[in-house]
């Protein structure tokens, strides 16, 4: 199904979001969008600083005390996240409406609690049905038993650092699978993994989510990743979205010059890296425009003066570009 026809679910549109900070104010993001549809799974793909993380970070309106949305809209299931009250977001947002898959689950697990009693501890706070009812053992044991966790009554009465980092990963699946989300954001959920587990962890987590119809916001920078289980691709740089395709059409017919540098950049057979020219730009004093005209072997004048428009490329397929390559 097409982006256009897919019904939304998370929409984010202009988004500009400031960090204040002893180096003056850093433009984080400067107008990004993406949208996600119902049982959608985007991948979210870009550089370190790109705005990934600060993207997913203003959806759950956890952003850090020097960040401030300075514009745009964030709908989620037709609600404008941006003006529900604390006390809304908690009751029928984050973690239930919208849960979080992390980079690191050993920092998200505390340390000096065993693991059934940091599940059940979530679990009480959200609820269960949708009434605040505290979920069962039993729910929960199912639910370590679908991630593959082994003997999971007995794993509960376990602590973080007894577990090896694959499995705390799938706890934390299992943790963001438990409330019946609509939406899990993954925040490069198989960084810290090494490649044989990173697998075993993406198949299962897709295969969990695909099952339930479940929405996913995938956040990686790794287009190898993305590839394999994404159905659309939004490619940001320097707080900007410069494309958003079907994820065949990012890899065959990517129309911004950015997204080729970026697939172009991938490792060869030989095993040979060939880096981007020039440098990714400090967002203090960022370019203006298209933040990645100073690197591009397309720009021109025009392409400093303002930050292009969408212009449709195909079905499903946009490009934020003055001088965009076509097939």
């Amino acid at each position: 199904m097409s982006q256009e026809h897919r019904e939304s679910l998370l929409e984010v549109t202009n988004l500009s979001v400031y960090f204040h900070t002893d180096r003056g104010v850093v433009k984080a993001l400067d107008g990004a969008e993406l949208r996600v549809g119902k049982g959608e799974v985007v991948g979210l793909i870009g550089e370190s600083g790109s705005g990934k993380t600060t993207i997913a970070r203003s959806v759950l309106r956890v952003l850090p005390p020097a960040g401030k949305v300075i514009n745009g809209n964030i709908r989620f299931a037709g609600k404008n996240l941006l003006q529900l009250s604390e006390a809304q977001l908690n009751d029928s947002v984050r973690g239930k409406g919208i849960t979080l898959i992390p980079q690191d689950p050993f920092n998200s697990l505390n340390p000096v609690f065993k693991v059934g009693t940091q599940i059940k501890d979530i679990m009480k706070w959200k609820g269960s049905d949708g009434e605040g009812r505290n979920i069962d053992e039993d729910k929960i044991i199912a639910m370590l038993e679908q991630v593959q966790i082994p003997a999971p009554a007995d794993q509960l009465r376990k602590f973080p650092h007894q577990f090896s980092g694959g499995q705390r990963q799938r706890l934390m699946i299992a943790m963001a699978l438990l409330p019946g989300p609509d939406l899990v954001i993954a925040d490069e959920p198989t960084t810290a993994l090494d490649v044989t587990v990173e697998a075993q962890i993406l198949q299962l987590m897709m295969g969990l989510v695909l099952e339930r119809g479940i929405s996913v916001l995938f956040i990686t920078h790794d287009l190898g990743v993305a590839s394999q289980i994404c159905k659309r691709i939004v490619v940001m740089y320097a707080g900007q979205d410069m494309e958003d395709a079907p994820a065949d059409v990012i890899f065959s017919q990517a129309c911004h010059p950015y997204t080729r540098e970026l697939l172009e950049s991938l490792p060869n057979p030989e095993g040979d890296i060939r880096d981007i020219p020039g440098e990714v730009p400090g967002l203090v004093n960022p370019p203006s425009g298209c933040r990645f005209h100073p690197r591009c072997f397309r720009a021109t004048d025009r392409c400093s003066s303002r930050t292009p428009e969408k212009t449709m490329m195909g079905d499903g397929h946009w490009v934020r570009c003055y001088h965009p390559i076509r097939a």
